[in-house]
Parts: structure tokens; sequence; C-alpha cells
């Protein structure tokens, strides 16, 4: 091992540190996922499974780093979700429109590409795959606040942690990656679900209990395979994982606490229409049907119970198409266009207060400017339009409330930045 590989390693250990640390709630495009996991990434609309050329290239398609040769990369995303509800003739939730506030979320992430001596490469990354938060204050019509229970809202965040083996072999690339993942989450506001007979198996771990963590693993892989020498194919997928449970909140999620993270599958591929022109098309789907606690219905069951009450949540596609200009050897640049099936339907809008992840629509751009032979600045802008899902009213083991009316919202801002270096 070389004196460079040694300062890269410690100086990737001091980055995964500073990174895994960093990272914050309220990422989510698709459902609760993460649309991107860099700069480059967003810029396509989280296009670009049969399209590796950036070391991050790794959270969408392990196979796509095979080809790189040793990179470090380092950006940011500033996340803007605005979210709420608008309540019409409503009586346990306050009426009128009322918004999350927190509006403003920062979302790192970190990879290392190192070229091995037999051609595979190494690759490790840090980097937020998704997650949610909704903050309602007092001082509401009705009640003064949402469920009646003081300031409320939730607040989860997930980190992927991955370490790539990745290798070409002529058309063929392939890549494997271990993950190891961890979740944070906090639910505050919720007591009055706890107030009513039956409605959670333990109401002493359904709210206000701080933050609680979770782990778990995983395993990511994928290939590329290179059709014609303009046309490549990709595929990637991820296993669900399978997470310890949110003790604290166990009276909140079905089984226990239990949360894993869907698995997804990702399908695409990347034509090279002109030696500077590449066009991207794929598709993915996110199985929250996996997840109890996602996906149950509304009153399937007590809260915390075996097979109990969820977010209602249905699977997720995606379909994104995206093209990359090089202009010249300065510029390069990006623009995509995602369509996600809204997981969010009317019957679930009462607990979709907390987690209103309904946008369908997303656009982005970006590029790369290059600064010398070994130094390049990513960056991107993404914007999700505005959605709304309606709902009526349903109070636990009461009923619906006649002539009521529940309109979730949800629009997203993005600005990232990233820094690249090669080796």
């Amino acid at each position: 091992m070389t004196n460079n590989w040694i300062r890269r390693a410690a100086g990737l250990a001091g980055m995964a540190v500073m990174a895994g640390g960093a990272v914050t709630s309220a990422q989510a495009t698709e459902g609760y996922f993460a649309l991107g996991y860099g700069p480059g990434q967003r810029a396509l609309a989280g296009a670009g499974v049969a399209r590796g050329f950036e070391a991050m290239s790794a959270a969408v398609n392990p196979a796509g780093v095979a080809g790189l040769g040793s990179q470090l990369q380092v950006g940011a995303q500033l996340f803007m979700p605005f979210r709420g509800y608008t309540g019409t003739g409503t009586g346990f939730v306050p009426f009128g429109t009322v918004d999350s506030e927190e509006n403003m979320f920062v979302v790192p992430n970190f990879a290392y590409n190192h070229a091995l001596a037999n051609g595979a490469v190494l690759n490790f990354a840090i980097y937020g795959n998704g997650g949610m938060n909704t903050t309602y204050r007092t001082g509401l019509n009705g009640c003064g606040s949402v469920y009646c229970g003081g300031n409320a809202g939730v607040d989860l965040s997930q980190m992927f942690i991955s370490a790539t083996y990745a290798q070409k072999s002529g058309a063929f690339s392939w890549g494997i990656s271990p993950t190891l993942a961890v979740q944070r989450f906090e639910a505050v506001g919720l007591g009055v679900f706890g107030t009513i007979p039956g409605l959670s198996t333990d109401p002493t771990k359904l709210t206000n209990n701080g933050y609680d963590m979770s782990y778990g693993f995983g395993l990511r892989a994928g290939v590329e395979i290179e059709l014609s020498p303009t046309l490549t194919f990709g595929l990637s997928g991820q296993t669900k994982m399978n997470m310890s449970k949110f003790e604290k909140y166990a009276g909140l999620f079905a089984d226990a606490g239990g949360f894993d993270i869907p698995a997804t599958i990702t399908a695409g591929v990347a034509w090279q229409a002109n030696p500077d022109l590449t066009l991207m098309a794929d598709f993915q789907r996110i199985f929250y049907s996996g997840v109890g606690s996602v996906s149950n219905a509304f009153g399937a069951g007590p809260l915390g119970a075996p097979g109990g009450t969820g977010f209602g949540w249905d699977d997720v596609d995606v379909f994104k198409v995206a093209a990359e200009w090089r202009q010249n050897d300065k510029f390069t640049w990006r623009a995509g266009y995602a369509y996600a099936t809204n997981p969010v339907g009317p019957e679930d809008v009462m607990l979709g207060i907390l987690a209103p992840g309904i946008v369908e629509h997303h656009l982005s751009a970006g590029g790369t400017m290059t600064l010398n032979d070994r130094d390049s600045l990513d960056f991107s802008v993404g914007y999700a339009l505005p959605n709304t899902v309606n709902g009526i009213e349903v109070i636990p083991f009461v009923g619906p409330t006649p002539g009521s009316n529940i309109e979730l919202n949800m629009h997203q801002f993005s600005v990232s930045v990233g820094w690249t270096r090669s080796f």
C-alpha cells in the first residue's frame, strides 16, 4: 500500500465522519426516497442507471463505477420542501390552511473511487437515502394544534454507507455494494392517539420520546451491458433492508416499531446520439408495500400491532428521461425530467398530514465546469411541481366527518453543488 493510498484512505475516513454527522432529514421526492445522490445525478433527475460517469454513480448502479479511475467527490444539496394541508369542515384536525415550518435542509454526499491493480475498483460512499420532516406549530384553529397535542410532526432521516467492488470485462460491467443503513426518527404531538382506548398498543411509546436510532444492512448490485458502441443497458437492484426497531416508538409503528427500508429495482438505457450528446431513460420501482408501517392502511389495526395501522402508501413507479451535452472541454450540461406515481391516496390523508410525500413531476438542470486536468465543479437545480391530494377526515373509532375535506399539498426546490478531483 503506497503512502498516497494511505493519505487518501485517511482523508476518506475524515470525510466520512463529517458527511455522516451532517446528514439531515427531509430529503424526499419519490415518496420519501431521494431523486438523486449527487449534483450530477440530480441534474439528470436521477436518471443514469446505464450511464456511470462519476464516483457517486455507485449509489444508482454499482456497475457504473467499474470503468472509472480514482476519483473523489464531495457535495451538498440545499433542499427546500414546502408542505402542508387545507382543512374544510374538519373537527378533529384544525381547519383552514396549515403549513409546515422548517423548510430548508442541507444534505451532503461523499464518494471515493479507487482503481485497483487488477483493473477493478473499490468505491466508498456516504449519502442521504431519504427522509421526511413536518413541523406544525401551535396557535391553529380548533383545538390549537394538529391532532390537539401541541407542536406536532415527524422527523425521519436515512443515511447509507456503502462499499462497492466493481469490475469491467469487455462490454460487461458488474458491481456489488454491501450497505449499512442508519435511521433516525422522532415524533411529537401525537398524544391524542394514546388517549383513545385500544388505538395504540403502548401509548407510552407513541410520541414525544425524543430521537431514536435504527440500524440495518442490505445489498445493492447491478450490471451495465454495452449492446452496441452507442447503446448501453443498465440494471440495478437493492434488497429490502431489515432494520432494528424504533423501540421508543413501538406504540406508533406497526410490528412494535418496525420500519424497514423498501427494496427497489431500476432498469434503463443510455444512447450516445453523437460524440457530445447522450440520452437516457430509466424506470424505477420502490416496493413500499413490503414495509407494513409504511403501507398498511389507516385503521388496519392498533398502532404498533402486527399488521397495524400504517401510512397507507402504495408502491411507487418512477419514469426518468435525461440528456447530457458536452459543449466543449470546459462545460458539460445536463437536464432531466422524472414522473413518480403518488403513494398517498384519498383514504390516507389523516396520517398523510405528517408525511405528505405526494409530488409527481420533477424538473432538473445543471452541469459540470472543468477547472483543470484534475478538478471540476458540479451544480444542479431542481423543482418538483405542486401537487395535491384530497380526502375526508376520519376520526379513529368514530368514522368520517360528514362534509369534511383535507387537501394535502407539496412542492419542492433544491440547489446542489459539488467538487470532483481525479487522481
